[in-house]
């Protein structure tokens, strides 16, 4: 799929993983699509050498349901989301200046879908280290930074936390700010991955 729409230039296109890195070292662009399954260098290393390399730039993923356990990897190399591969133009237009303007694409939906299934497989603290490391992480959180925390990682949007929490969404919107300015957090998709590696919400505890 060739991306045109206004507002957004494609910069370079790469066959493989290797070309990806080579082309945003390159021509620094502000967002990277790449594929998990790339000839050679995967989308996955690919993304973790792009955004260690070319500080600023975004990635966002493309998968396939038949691929979704890699949802969970592409999470935790970086990237600020994941879209299907079948993905209108439109829609994929549109997450390109979501990710732009600094959110996570991550519908709540898919998140709970896909993070959920497979993030029993994801490296986790063992049973015995899980209240230290707990604490460790989440200590600069108050009781409730720590619930819209839990809440972010089960997937929900800023609407459904106000709704969750009887709050308004400015108010939310503060949290999950101070959330991120505590814990060093880039976007919404390192906060669910956090809340499930520090054990904050276990798989398959969502509804």
């Amino acid at each position: 799929m060739i991306l045109t729409a206004r507002g957004i230039d494609v910069v370079a296109e790469a066959s493989d993983g290797a070309e990806a890195v080579a082309a945003a070292v390159l021509h620094r662009p502000d967002v990277a699509l790449l594929d998990i399954r790339m000839p050679g260098t995967d989308g996955l290393e690919a993304a973790r050498r792009i955004l260690a390399q070319v500080p600023g730039c975004r990635v966002i993923m493309l998968t396939t349901f038949d691929l979704d356990h890699y949802v969970y990897a592409a999470l935790s190399a970086g990237a600020s989301g994941f879209l299907l591969k079948d993905v209108t133009s439109a829609h994929l237009a549109a997450a390109v200046r979501l990710v732009d303007t600094g959110d996570a694409l991550l519908a709540p939906s898919i998140t709970r879908r896909l993070v959920e299934r497979f993030a029993a497989g994801a490296p986790r603290p063992a049973p015995g280290a899980d209240g230290p490391a707990l604490h460790r992480d989440l200590a600069p959180l108050t009781p409730r930074e720590a619930e819209v925390l839990a809440l972010l990682g089960r997937g929900l949007s800023n609407t459904e936390l106000a709704r969750e929490l009887t709050l308004s969404e400015s108010t939310v919107k503060t949290h999950v700010a101070r959330i991120f300015a505590k814990l060093n957090l880039r976007d919404r998709a390192q906060a669910v991955v956090l809340a499930y590696e520090t054990g904050l919400v276990a798989p398959g505890g969502a509804d």
